[in-house]
């Protein structure tokens, strides 16, 4: 591991266990606060992807990875007020979740990297944003997957309610998950500000 990946690295393992922290901590009805501070994620990715290739980009989701599963670890010994804070539906949706968008983010950054600046980190970003929610609220909290846990009681997803308190009739995880994605989605814009001054300022370059 060359030493100028490492804040790379650094920057990821903050981002994890921030988020791992703020996820219980409820922002309205919808979100938690981790919500804002785990698609950051990406972020990190492809800036390291943009500077020093694939490769390293792989290396820091992988150090991300193994960051994530130490919190979910910590996670399962502390009791909250309905059982361990972090399940092991959650753990495998969060780990699976996060591994397999991050590699599918490098990957789609690397074929369109030869683009226009803002190419490959939005469609990256957007496609591992959307890979990310759907299958870690999926792993997580659907009933379909009840077998993965059969102890742990997540009937409270199932509870059908209007999508954001004003669409169709779903399942509560479906919108906590529709909610969890516009964010990723918001911020996946927002962020092609900071990406592409980190690279400008590691590079010399402004793309």
């Amino acid at each position: 591991m060359n030493r100028t990946h490492l804040p790379g690295i650094l920057a990821m393992a903050a981002i994890v266990v921030a988020s791992n922290i703020l996820v219980q901590f409820l922002f309205g009805q919808w979100l938690t606060w981790g919500a804002f501070t785990y698609p950051l994620a990406f972020l990190v990715t492809d800036v390291m992807n943009r500077v020093y290739g694939p490769g390293p980009a792989r290396r820091v989701v992988f150090a991300g990875f193994v960051v994530g599963v130490i919190c979910s670890l910590i996670g399962t010994q502390i009791m909250g007020e309905f059982g361990p804070l972090v399940t092991l539906r959650i753990a495998i949706g969060s780990g699976l979740a996060f591994l397999t968008a991050q590699l599918l983010d490098v990957a789609i950054f690397d074929r369109l990297r030869e683009g226009r600046w803002w190419r490959a980190p939005l469609a990256s970003t957007l496609i591992g944003s959307s890979v990310d929610t759907a299958l870690f609220f999926t792993i997580a909290f659907s009933a379909s997957l009840s077998f993965i846990e059969p102890a742990n009681d997540v009937s409270w997803a199932a509870e059908v309610l209007p999508l954001l308190g004003v669409g169709p009739m779903v399942p509560l995880w479906v919108s906590l998950a529709l909610a969890d994605w516009l964010v990723k989605l918001l911020l996946a814009l927002v962020a092609l500000v900071p990406f592409r001054i980190i690279v400008g300022a590691l590079t010399g370059r402004t793309t």
